[in-house]
């Protein structure tokens, strides 16, 4: 019996630190990135496949600030996050379609440029507080910025001022039924990327963009359900999960429960800025009637599919 599984690939395994992000790089990244992959789907895994954008979103923040200093209308947020759908699924999608072929695996890989609805009344759109860009700015820039692009800007460790937006959480992906359907049959689907095109209902029951970004991790597992996956899968930047990190005591953990899990974040153990979101994506999945998670690196996922490393986590 064939495994459905959802992959959460991170934005930074597409731009790696210290790149400018050339497109170049962006492809020879991705390329490198989906060897382990492909080796899922010659075992007989039904894959859909999310990513990350922050790098790449950040990248396009920068150019509306550029282009609105030479007096050119910005994009709002939610139009950047559907063009790093677009871009990103591109890159995936063809550099996925090119190691299948040359594998000998005839399989149809699909990018779906995805709304994802969010609450009109959801707290975080009245308070932005996730920081997105990489670039800091001085109190009189953030003034001038607020009053040019409408930006929210908020000081950031004393390193300086950084642009912030509302991160609400998802509450339906458009086409997830189209999404399910595909993967079922067979095909690799790229979908959510970035946590999806942020909208909202209105009154009327018509969808509109609202500006924000839509945590990844928290998209990718409404997607495992909506799409009734066996696994969910997060990619990151480590083999295992581990208590104390980078400290001389540090634990990895082989396996956690939903329970465990719980008591280890409320501990402190999982830093908004890092794990954090993961594991409470995590405990999300479980705690509405997904089977198992695995968290684990791109380059050892081949490895951790056969339960050699990574850290899985049940109810």
């Amino acid at each position: 019996m064939k495994k459905t599984a959802v992959l959460a690939l991170g934005g930074n395994a597409i731009i790696k630190a210290g790149q400018k992000g050339t497109i170049s790089e962006q492809f020879a990244n991705t390329r490198d990135a989906l060897d382990g992959i492909v080796e899922l789907i010659r075992q007989g895994y039904q894959l859909s496949i999310t990513h990350g954008n922050g790098p790449q979103v950040g990248n396009l923040l920068l150019q509306q600030e550029a282009g609105a200093k030479a007096g050119l209308p910005a994009l709002p947020l939610g139009v950047l996050n559907a063009a790093t759908e677009g871009t990103m699924g591109y890159m995936i999608e063809q550099s996925l379609q090119n190691k299948l072929h040359g594998q000998g695996l005839d399989k149809q890989v699909i990018t779906i440029v995805s709304q994802v609805v969010v609450d009109r009344d959801d707290p975080s759109l009245k308070n932005p507080t996730k920081y997105v860009g990489s670039s800091y700015y001085s109190l009189d820039e953030a003034k001038a910025l607020k009053e040019s692009l409408g930006w929210s800007l908020k000081e950031d460790s004393g390193k300086g001022w950084r642009r912030v937006v509302p991160s609400p959480l998802p509450i339906e992906i458009i086409p997830a039924g189209t999404i399910k359907t595909l993967v079922h049959q067979g095909q690799i689907v790229i979908a959510a990327g970035g946590g999806g095109i942020p909208v909202c209902r209105t009154e009327n029951g018509l969808l509109e963009g609202i500006d924000a970004v839509i945590d990844k991790d928290f998209a990718s597992a409404l997607l495992a359900l909506n799409i009734q996956a066996d696994l969910f899968v997060i990619l990151t930047g480590v083999d295992k999960v581990a208590l104390n990190y980078s400290k001389p005591n540090a634990q990895e953990l082989d396996t956690m429960t939903v329970a465990e899990a719980q008591r280890y974040y409320d501990e402190g153990q999982f830093p908004a800025g890092s794990m954090g979101p993961k594991i409470r994506a995590a405990i999300d999945f479980l705690s509405r009637g997904g089977s198992e998670v695995l968290i684990t690196s791109l380059p050892r996922i081949v490895e951790a599919f056969a339960g050699k490393t990574g850290t899985r986590m049940v109810r």
